[in-house]
């Protein structure tokens, strides 16, 4: 199946940029173009994307509360939210807000494709580029109490949450404990539910803000 994605920026040359990127992919289909927030959150609805690549600054509606909208009518929506600001409160926002991934426009365009179909194969990610930056962030909040479900994960489990926290692949982590890329999907699964978070990157977010990583600044 091609993965449909909805293109929500309000520059006509971002948007058409995107669609001629997109149109040389087999697997990837440009379903729908919204020029502002509001025409996002309708389009979404209208055309049921499987990815929405979402610009944050856009008049009407802007994309973080769009994002928020759109993920209220459908959890299982997949916002990959795309932008040239690389500034910290966006990228704290945005997954707030939800959303399963945060590329800067700037990213290499191979960098853009893989990401649009990581985020539609259910996975999430961040841009390499603001990864550590998210991860410190979290490191200099407060604690908070473990969150409800990390009792229920088994010794292998808590390995696994833990490589994830520090931003490794299902590759990474299967190399890392020498099992099989299955096993690790399987084990990602099971935290995912018990912790109740939708995906990885909220995973993520959970495991600094309860303190358990710590990351040494290098």
């Amino acid at each position: 199946m091609s993965i449909r994605v909805l293109v929500a920026d309000d520059q006509s040359m971002v948007r058409a940029g995107f669609r001629m990127l997109l149109s040389d992919e087999e697997d990837i289909d440009v379903v729908a173009e919204a020029q502002n927030g509001l025409e996002a959150v309708d389009k979404a609805a209208r055309f049921n994307p499987t990815v929405v690549l979402m610009d944050i600054r856009m008049p009407e509606l802007d994309g973080l509360e769009a994002t928020r909208r759109i993920l209220a009518a459908d959890p299982a929506a997949r916002v990959l939210i795309l932008t040239t600001f690389d500034l910290d409160e966006y990228i704290y926002e945005a997954l707030s807000a939800g959303a399963s991934g945060f590329v800067l426009k700037d990213d290499p365009p191979e960098q853009l494709i893989a990401a649009i179909r990581t985020v539609a194969a259910g996975e999430a990610l961040l841009s390499p580029a603001v990864t550590k930056r998210v991860i410190a962030k979290f490191t200099r909040a407060p604690r908070q109490v473990p969150p409800p479900g990390l009792d229920e994960l088994t010794d292998r489990e808590l390995e696994v949450f833990r490589l994830i926290a520090h931003g490794l692949s299902n590759a990474e982590i299967g190399e890392t404990l020498f099992i099989s890329d299955t096993t690790v999907k399987t084990h990602v699964t099971r935290i995912l539910q018990k912790l109740g978070v939708r995906d990885r990157v909220q995973a993520v977010v959970l495991a600094h803000q309860a303190g358990l990583v710590e990351i040494t600044n290098e």
